[in-house]
């Protein structure tokens, strides 16, 4: 897959991180372009969550939208 195509399925990913988790800011959201398993670390920061439903929830939304 090329840069342009991962760059522009990355932007509508943004579009529903930002949709289910309001709190993170657009530049949480950046660092995560390529590294989808910082979420749940962005998750426990941002809404105080225990690390096992931070990451629970991380997955949850990686298999709903093919993100690795």
């Amino acid at each position: 897959m090329n840069k342009d195509i991962a760059r522009g399925n990355f932007k509508q990913l943004k579009g529903k991180i930002k949709e289910q988790w309001g709190k993170l800011t657009d530049d949480e959201i950046d660092q995560m372009e390529g590294h989808a398993e910082i979420l749940a670390g962005k998750l426990q920061e941002r809404y105080g969550l225990a690390r096992d439903d931070a990451e629970r929830q991380a997955r949850e939304f990686q298999s709903r939208n093919n993100w690795n």
